[in-house]
């Protein structure tokens, strides 16, 4: 279909699970590509692997201000402008109680899933200001009610929804259209992670239960998301901004 000829992207969490698949996809549909992680073997890796020459990758840590700018501005001598920004990096942290949650780890998580976002949207903003685009935020189920034993994990993902919405406002003049996607469980590494945390030594057991209350009886995978985010990215959803998207099987539907 190249659905996204002659656009521009760049993915944060880009070389893993839900960032890698959707680079894969957006360059399918034709776009050119800039994904960025903080792990640069990951980042060679997929590059490797991918074998497309519209693949770009860049090494940046996104809790760092000026890493971010520095990746923006890669993007810029890359592209020029920036047509889509999926905003995706994320940390799962820990499973604890409030009173016993590691402060490192709550520091940690919170530099990553909400200083890291807004990180992204001040620097990749202006690049997108001239002709206008989509951003797209990750969020969660997380983001729409509460679990016990994940409450920084849980308000990070509140706080991404509370970004996207001010920012679909203020991008909205500029053509910009900023949305969130909400995914329930996906079977990729970070739920083999919250797994384990949620219980120790029987994992498999915490996954069964998790799909048990998801509708459709399974986890997302990390194809779903991006299949969503490429419709988010397309223009094929130039009137949708300011939107909470779930992608959760029917979690969130009850």
């Amino acid at each position: 279909m190249n659905t996204l000829t002659n656009k521009t992207a760049v993915i944060t969490g880009g070389s893993g699970g839900i960032g890698r698949a959707t680079a894969e996809k957006m360059l399918a549909e034709g776009a050119k590509v800039l994904i960025v992680d903080i792990d640069a073997e990951a980042l060679s890796k997929a590059q490797n692997e991918i074998q497309n020459d519209n693949l770009h990758i860049f090494q940046a840590d996104v809790t760092k201000p000026q890493e971010v700018e520095a990746y923006a501005d890669a993007a810029k001598k890359l592209f020029g402008q920036v047509d889509i920004f999926f905003n995706n990096a994320g940390v799962e942290g820990s499973v604890s109680p409030i009173e016993e949650y590691p402060l490192d780890t709550f520091d940690k998580l919170i530099d990553v899933n909400i200083k890291g976002v807004y990180y992204g949207l001040r620097y990749l903003f202006p690049l997108m200001k001239e002709k206008g685009g989509s951003i797209i935020i990750t969020s969660s189920v997380a983001g729409l009610t509460g679990t016990p034993r994940v409450l920084p994990y849980v308000a990070s993902k509140h706080a991404a929804i509370g970004m996207m919405r001010s920012a679909a406002m203020e991008g909205a003049p500029h053509q910009i259209r900023v949305n969130t996607i909400n995914p329930s469980p996906v079977d990729n590494r970070m739920m083999r992670s919250l797994e384990e945390g949620f219980a120790p030594g029987q994992a498999e057991a915490a996954r069964k239960n998790f799909e048990q209350n998801i509708p459709l009886g399974r986890y997302g995978s990390n194809d779903d998301m991006a299949n969503t985010v490429l419709f988010l990215a397309s223009d094929e959803s130039s009137f949708i901004t300011g939107a909470v998207i779930p992608v959760d099987g029917g979690l969130t539907a009850g």
